[in-house]
């Protein structure tokens, strides 16, 4: 198993620059069940902020394509459960990475999530820091 920067998956993802795209997606096509690669939630979080900063691509695009990284018998998706979870509420309109920041706590055991962000206080178990 391999790990995977964002940086690689938005080059394969957006095809955006010839000679990086063309290496990334080289590597990527080499991954199988048996070797595959391993996709962290901060290159997940990294690459929805790359997606929605850089390219403007809406919430629920990235949602599409999150959804896709993990049904890729070729990657492994770190805590893919609690992605899954957040992958729902960046559906209704959070920021997947803000979803992702909420969820991997609840999961970790945390009674809530506190955040200056007025979008994400929209998301279950997050709360204004007092």
């Amino acid at each position: 198993m391999i790990g995977l920067d964002a940086n690689v998956l938005v080059r394969y993802i957006t095809q955006d620059d010839p000679e990086q795209s063309r290496h990334a997606t080289a590597l990527i096509e080499t991954l199988d069940e048996q070797a595959p690669g391993f996709v962290s939630v901060i290159a997940l979080a990294e690459l929805s902020w790359v997606l929605a900063r850089a390219y403007k691509v809406t919430s629920v695009d990235i949602a599409t394509v999150i959804r896709k990284l993990l049904e890729a018998k070729e990657l492994v998706v770190q805590d893919a459960d609690g992605v899954r979870r957040a992958l729902a509420f960046a559906t209704t309109g959070a920021e997947f990475s803000d979803a992702l920041i909420s969820e991997l706590g609840t999961l970790a055991g945390c009674s809530h999530t506190v955040t200056f962000d007025r979008r994400a206080l929209k998301l279950p178990g997050t709360r204004a820091v007092p």
